[in-house]
């Protein structure tokens, strides 16, 4: 069971398909909003129950009709790895009903040193892929998430649809995404900034620049990034979310922020940079296969007091223009290298 936010769903997905060639023996039930069902899909093994928010399974009464529908499949063990109110009543009804389960530890206190302004202790946490394998170790499914295994744990790219490829069409040589937002300011590159980006990038005619996003706002400020390139295109609002996800599977680099977006293309086996600003990889949100130098962070030596946060929903005078110390030289550099 994760029900939210899309990158955390999207960080379930690997460790799924771990277990799924580890254990082809299991039958999976992934307990999610019904948007994430894309995310799923082609997985073997995997079936998927769509939490109804608004309708059944709202409210207390609805998490106890939830826990009856789950009942008729016959569950052997429960792995909570959202681990908020809902799941833990899930959780304890299985319990309950002697039903073996087991919970994500979201290292709470660790996170808290990690961020706080004194005595700040600065080192890698366990990732999260780390943390919800730990959780099928404890149901005795123990999970070999290392390289050796890493072939088997994305899917093959994608065939596009011919919407998709009417939009982006045929010439591009190196397809490039990028994810400009993310669901705090505190994690978003200045734009002026990314603007920078995206046109040295698309100096390089080889270089076809998809830009994402969702909603009337960030559509616009996508159209204004494009400055009548004829190789930036906008993605935002022209296609389908299970198409958005053949589309990323498909590009050869993807630059996010900390944000979902990231989540979804290193889930995919893209490469994927991230930039990062009040938060840090250190957290443990670090995409899935991506080595630490695909993350490139604020100054630490101007600004101590990073990260100062896990979510980025956390904020402290003075560190508005973090991300400025992340050049757009350095950014386009590493893009290049990767290429």
């Amino acid at each position: 069971m994760r029900l939210s936010a899309m990158g955390d769903v999207a960080m379930t997905v690997p460790v799924l398909r771990a277990l799924v060639n580890q254990y082809p023996q299991v039958k999976i039930t992934i307990i999610s909003r019904p948007f994430f069902k894309p995310f799923f899909d082609g997985i073997p093994s995997v079936n998927f129950f769509a939490f109804d928010e608004k309708e059944s399974h709202k409210g207390f009464l609805g998490l106890l009709r939830l826990f009856k529908d789950l009942k008729k499949l016959e569950i052997d063990t429960f792995a909570d790895l959202h681990n908020v109110l809902r799941s833990q009543i899930i959780r304890t009804l299985f319990a309950l009903t002697g039903v073996k389960v087991a919970a994500v530890d979201k290292g709470r206190i660790e996170k808290k040193e990690l961020t706080r302004s004194e005595n700040k202790v600065l080192k890698q946490l366990p990732t999260m892929f780390e943390r919800h394998s730990k959780v099928f170790g404890e149901l005795d499914f123990p999970l070999d998430l290392s390289c050796q295994s890493f072939g088997t744990l994305f899917p093959q790219k994608a065939i596009l649809e011919q919407e998709i490829v009417q939009i982006i069409g045929n010439n591009h040589l190196k397809l490039i995404g990028i994810a400009p937002f993310a669901q705090y300011d505190s994690k978003v590159y200045p734009l002026d900034l990314m603007q920078q980006v995206i046109d040295k990038l698309a100096k390089n005619s080889t270089n076809t620049i998809l830009l994402f996003g969702g909603g009337k706002k960030e559509i616009e400020v996508l159209e204004s990034l494009l400055k009548n390139k004829m190789n930036v295109i906008n993605m935002a609002g022209k296609i389908k979310f299970q198409q958005e996800l053949q589309l990323i599977s498909n590009l050869d680099i993807m630059l996010s922020m900390d944000s979902g977006n990231a989540h979804i293309a290193a889930m995919l086996g893209v490469k994927v940079i991230t930039l990062w600003g009040a938060t840090h990889p250190f957290a443990g949100f670090s995409p899935f296969n991506q080595p630490l130098e695909h993350t490139l962070v604020s100054d630490r030596v101007k600004f101590p007091l990073l990260p100062t946060s896990v979510y980025g929903n956390k904020k402290v005078e003075g560190y508005d223009d973090v991300m400025r110390t992340i050049k757009p030289e350095e950014v386009v550099s590493k893009i290049e290298s990767l290429l």
